[in-house]
């Protein structure tokens, strides 16, 4: 996939919508958007405002940087990681080790278990 944005942007959107069993109409009421408006934003005849990309990606609990390609994995994204990234940085730098390492831990352990 191309890391245009403006390419990505509307095949990330469709399939998230699509992940997530929405309709266009289903997205443009979470979002309080138009459905020709969701609609417009997946063919990529018009790009999203600022504020209504973030309605967009907190409505498919993914992340802005899924929906404009600068992340690949649709798993795992969303507000929670957001919050999640927002603490971590205000942590010192073995703090942030420390996290790390609980959370390889914790996923080492979470496919062991699947």
């Amino acid at each position: 996939m191309s890391t245009n944005p403006s390419e990505v942007f509307p095949a990330r959107l469709k399939a998230a919508r699509g992940k997530r069993a929405l309709t266009q109409g289903d997205l443009a009421r979470k979002t309080k958007l138009q459905p020709s408006a969701v609609s417009h934003f997946e063919t990529g005849a018009r790009k999203p405002s600022f504020d209504n990309l973030k309605r967009l990606a907190d409505a498919l609990e993914v992340t802005i940087d899924y929906l404009l390609g600068r992340v690949d994995e649709f798993k795992g994204v969303g507000p929670t990681t957001d919050r999640i990234h927002r603490h971590i940085e205000k942590l010192s730098e073995s703090d942030r080790q420390i996290v790390e390492d609980i959370l390889k831990s914790m996923n080492t352990r979470s496919r062991k278990e699947e």
